[in-house]
């Protein structure tokens, strides 16, 4: 075929997706006025997990899977944002890796809502500012996210899926290399770059920011400073990325949680997360875990933090692979509450893939 051709069975192509996405989207939207009439959830983890699985499995290529969820994703988007307004709460400013891990679960197409820290995103949720809130819960290199377990442990709100996002980090500046003086970043981003900063620019001032976003935005107004944040913060504030990918681990990953007032259903690949208090005793914490061991449920990840109550006494984080309404799982827990002064179970919620851009 020639290249006028080709280009004329394009069109053709390109006016049957508008003509079937229209389609497909009506249907969206009466499937929208009935979710409306029953108070259920418009944004549905297990029904997307359904259409990436059955989309991608009838992928032949040479499209590749990841660029097929993402347009699904804006094709999903577009279509709850015609239902109703939905609002996404996220700490904040835009630019920042949650701004990213939230847009990579919700689309383009939904009302984002930055917030300036963890503790105002799960207000926004439980007063119901927001539809959904998004937080940073672990990074695999620096660790757990304090303030994020710290108000799981009181708030009603439960984790309604979870998000792991492979985080790159890049060397920005306005300037050139030879003028840089100062680095802004935020302080975990400084500990994943740690190595390279070393080799390339150990003369350079490091200095603290509230968030990668915020980094970029104090970057770009003073002659001689540089950033380390996202691609996204450097179109945002027309930075020149100097060096891309400079985090030491190549693995480098975000885990982050989209919380929610309501409790999500099994996809057949869930996890389970709780937070639980012992006894004082010999062996407590032992026969708690036990409760699991048990039932040969598998443990992705355990983690204490200080009951802030009463000296050296203290939470536990637990998750888990399974959802609380198989069997084994509600038996596993009822269980361990006999174990437990307090136990809650934060969520159950469909186990991520690393999101791939």
């Amino acid at each position: 075929m020639s290249l006028g051709a080709h280009r004329k069975r394009i069109d053709e192509i390109d006016a049957e997706l508008v003509r079937l996405l229209n389609e497909r989207t009506r249907h969206a939207l009466e499937i929208g006025k009935l979710k409306t009439k029953g108070n259920a959830e418009i944004y549905v983890p297990v029904r997307e997990k359904e259409v990436f699985d059955r989309v991608t499995c009838r992928n032949q290529g040479p499209l590749p899977d990841a660029s097929l969820r993402a347009i699904y994703r804006e094709i999903m988007s577009a279509s709850i944002s015609l239902e109703r307004d939905l609002n996404v709460a996220y700490m904040g400013p835009a630019a920042t890796f949650t701004h990213l891990a939230a847009q990579s679960r919700f689309g383009s197409s939904v009302c984002y809502l930055p917030f300036s820290d963890v503790r105002e995103v799960f207000v926004a949720v439980e007063k119901r500012v927001a539809d959904y809130g998004v937080v940073p819960i672990e990074n695999s290199t620096e660790g757990s996210v304090n303030p994020t377990l710290d108000e799981l442990i009181n708030t009603p709100l439960k984790i309604y899926a979870e998000i792991c996002l492979p985080i790159s980090h890049h060397f920005m500046s306005s300037g050139s290399w030879r003028q840089v003086q100062r680095i802004y970043s935020h302080p975990q981003v400084f500990g994943q770059c740690k190595r390279w900063l070393v080799e390339h620019v150990s003369n350079a001032e490091q200095i603290p920011a509230s968030s990668t976003a915020r980094a970029a935005e104090l970057a770009v107004r003073e002659e001689g400073s540089a950033a380390i944040a996202s691609s996204l913060a450097a179109d945002l504030h027309g930075l020149v990325i100097l060096e891309k990918d400079i985090q030491d681990e190549a693995g480098n990953m975000t885990r982050f949680l989209v919380l929610s007032t309501s409790v999500g259903q099994a996809t057949g690949s869930d996890k389970t997360s709780v937070v639980f208090k012992v006894q004082h005793k010999v062996g407590a914490l032992f026969h708690a875990l036990s409760s699991l061991q048990k039932a040969d449920l598998n443990l992705t990840k355990i983690e204490s933090r200080p009951s802030r109550l009463k000296a050296w006494e203290y939470w536990f984080f637990v998750d888990l692979e399974g959802h609380i309404e198989e069997k084994r799982v509600a038996a596993a827990l009822t269980e361990l509450a006999q174990h437990c002064d307090a136990l809650t179970v934060l969520g159950s919620y469909p186990a991520a893939e690393p999101v791939l851009f």
